[in-house]
This record gives structure tokens, C-alpha cells and sequence, in this order.
């Protein structure tokens, strides 16, 4: 399989896996207690925490979840937390001016 990634998307998955590198170790968990808390391997945990890993979307959401911070990530992608998000809805939905 080929894997197309550019330098952002190489970028963020670095960052993404640095902060939850950060998050386990505020945790005081090491990485097998995590991995074994998420029941995922050891190999996809580290694969997620360098991101370099392909780890499945149901991986990565074990890991957040056995960090506590699923709801977290899951609110920050329902567009009416964000400022563009909500200007979009708007948009389509058509509300007036004075409503908003």
C-alpha cells in the first residue's frame, strides 16, 4: 500500500502524538499500562505517539478514551464549537442577521 502524506498532515500527526505522549505521562502511565488500558498493542500505541503509525480510528479512540479525553476531541469536531463552523451553518440554514 502506498501512503500519500504531505509535510502538514506528517506534521500534525507528530503533534497529535506528542500531546497525547504528554497526556499519558501527566497520567503518570507508562506506555504498556496505557496500551493494555486501551487494549491495543504496544506496537499501535507507539505507532500513535510518534505518528508514524497508521492505527485505526477505533485504536486511537481507545487511547484517548483510556486518557479521558475522547469527548474532548469528539466536541472539537461538531462545527457549532467553532466560530467558521457556526458561520456555515448559518449560512445554509439562512438565518436572519438580527437572530444570530
Amino acid at each position: 500500500m502506498v501512503t500519500r502524506r504531505s509535510p502538514a498532515r506528517t506534521r500534525m500527526l507528530k503533534e497529535l502524538g506528542s500531546n497525547i505522549t504528554r497526556w499519558r505521562k501527566l497520567q503518570g502511565l507508562s506506555a504498556t499500562v496505557l496500551a493494555d488500558r486501551a487494549h491495543v498493542t504496544r506496537d499501535t500505541l507507539r505507532g500513535i505517539e510518534t505518528g508514524t503509525g497508521a492505527a485505526r480510528i477505533d485504536s486511537l479512540l481507545a487511547v484517548l478514551t483510556s486518557l479521558g479525553m475522547a469527548n474532548t476531541v469528539i466536541a472539537s469536531t461538531d462545527p457549532w464549537n467553532s466560530i467558521a463552523g457556526r458561520a456555515l451553518m448559518d449560512d445554509h440554514i439562512g438565518m436572519p442577521n438580527e437572530q444570530r
